[in-house]
């Protein structure tokens, strides 16, 4: 990681927001020297049965960089989430802060412009995003250097971002009893993955990794902060020196008995909108489209 500004000895406040519908963790990071901060992977609430959304989560957050006085520079989404769907249009509305994204999300938003069928009114250029983030790209939340690594393999849009000694791994990895994400979603490579796994674990030992997600195996307490040596050691997918091609076969193999999220039709739609829902008919209704035998 000898190409990238590392700086261990800038440590973030970091709190976690955790969802239980969806088992997402959103974060507040906030610089150490300034009263700003980020927002990692807001979650929208959605009640699927009713086709209703609402944001009790979003208001937490919200409620507390408020009560703060923290001001808010950036949202950051760390890839196309496809199991909840993102906030971030209604905290930007309360809070500001500017909304980013890896630029592969151009890649995402064609795949998925085609399997939804959208018309051209779907624009397929990022502009729903402020900042489109390229490998290795920097950005300050206050005084805070922080910058972005393409990690992609789950999806083709995953970035890492690294704040000081606080590394953001969206589902690149999970905790090291969990493993790590699949790679079986249009776009992803279980090969891409694992290399995208390797950067992360480049980076120094004392590394604080903050998962995206966490399912509490085997009746466990919900957690998702680790650091890197503990991945390397422990993780049970990627951890003790497993080589490229156990990885592929491993990941390969699990991903063609797993099910599809249970919010993948309705996150995708709305998290390549930059967390926007489609727009209205000419009735007023705003609708989510359900492809069949596609996914």
């Amino acid at each position: 990681m000898t190409d990238y500004p590392v700086q261990m000895d800038v440590k973030p406040d970091v709190f976690g927001f955790f969802d239980d519908d969806t088992n997402t963790i959103s974060y507040v990071v906030k610089d150490p020297e300034s009263e700003h901060c980020a927002i990692i992977d807001s979650v929208m609430d959605l009640d699927y049965a009713a086709g209703r959304t609402s944001y009790e989560g979003a208001d937490r957050i919200i409620a507390f960089v408020t009560e703060k006085g923290w001001t808010v520079d950036w949202l950051i989404e760390t890839h196309v989430h496809a199991d909840h769907l993102s906030a971030a249009p209604y905290i930007q509305e309360r809070v500001g802060g500017k909304l980013g994204i890896g630029r592969n999300i151009l890649v995402v938003q064609d795949l998925f412009g085609q399997v939804f069928s959208e018309g051209t009114g779907f624009r397929r250029d990022g502009s729903q995003f402020d900042r489109l983030f390229d490998d290795g790209d920097t950005y300050k939340i206050g005084e805070m250097d922080c910058f972005a690594i393409l990690t992609p393999g789950h999806t083709p849009a995953c970035m890492t971002h690294i704040m000081g000694n606080a590394t953001f791994v969206g589902d690149t990895l999970f905790m090291p009893d969990s493993g790590s994400a699949r790679a079986d979603f249009p776009g992803g490579d279980a090969g891409v993955l694992y290399d995208s796994i390797q950067k992360v674990l480049s980076l120094p030992d004392d590394m604080r990794l903050f998962m995206c997600h966490d399912y509490g195996p085997d009746g466990r307490d919900i957690a998702w902060e680790t650091t890197v040596a503990e991945q390397k050691a422990y993780n049970i997918h990627v951890g003790g020196g497993k080589t490229k091609e156990q990885y592929i076969k491993f990941r390969t193999e699990r991903d063609a008995t797993l099910g599809m999220p249970r919010l993948i039709i309705p996150s995708l739609q709305v998290n390549m909108r930059g967390g926007h829902l489609p727009p209205e008919d000419d009735s007023g209704t705003r609708f989510l489209k359900v492809p069949i035998n596609v996914l």
